[in-house]
């Protein structure tokens, strides 16, 4: 009995189901966004920014981000280089706190197009980190929808601090910004 107990713990699990885990890819392009401090604050701070300026650009800039990133994905999984990935995603995490904490308001397409450069980043890394064996549509479809819940997780936030709390808005945008410094010194 004891050594049936021991042989249950220590095994582990079968995946004998066919479209889950790497071979489907979807779980892990979903999880991928949310694996990174470097991309949740830079996917939020899209998103709060977006809320903040309000108007077109609470469309309009995470439109951006998620376009250019999913043709950025298609270019990080050709296997393609792109120099300073990671010094781009970091830059990304800055640039976009220093625009919450400093209440910028470009003009729309602006505003877009920073996002849009931002996302070339991004897009890169995830496509780029595709499991072998995954399908890459389906990991393609998961690292949109994490991204996508994390800009509404910013507008979401938006909404509730540009009404009861702007200075703490700007207050989390001076933060995302120093941890954008603190991934350019790491």
């Amino acid at each position: 009995m004891a050594l049936a107990l021991i042989a249950t713990a220590l095994a582990g699990p079968a995946l004998a189901h066919t479209g889950t885990g790497a071979v489907h890819g979807f779980g892990a392009g979903l999880m991928h966004p949310l694996l990174g401090i470097d991309h949740v604050l830079a996917m939020v701070a899209v998103g709060l920014w977006a809320g903040l300026t309000g108007g077109r650009a609470r469309f309009a800039y995470p439109f951006a981000f998620v376009g250019m990133m999913v043709l950025a994905g298609l270019w990080g999984m050709s296997g393609e280089a792109l120099p300073g990935v990671e010094i781009g995603i970091a830059v990304s995490v800055v640039v976009l706190g220093l625009a919450i904490a400093l209440k910028a308001s470009p003009p729309l397409t602006a505003g877009a197009a920073a996002c849009a450069i931002f996302a070339i980043f991004h897009g890169y890394a995830h496509g780029a980190e595709l499991p072998a064996g995954a399908s890459g549509l389906g990991y393609a479809l998961g690292f949109v929808l994490s991204t996508a819940a994390l800009h509404g997780a910013g507008l979401a936030a938006a909404g509730v601090l540009a009404a009861r709390a702007p200075l703490l808005a700007r207050i989390a945008g001076g933060g995302v910004a120093l941890a954008g410094l603190a991934l350019l010194a790491g």
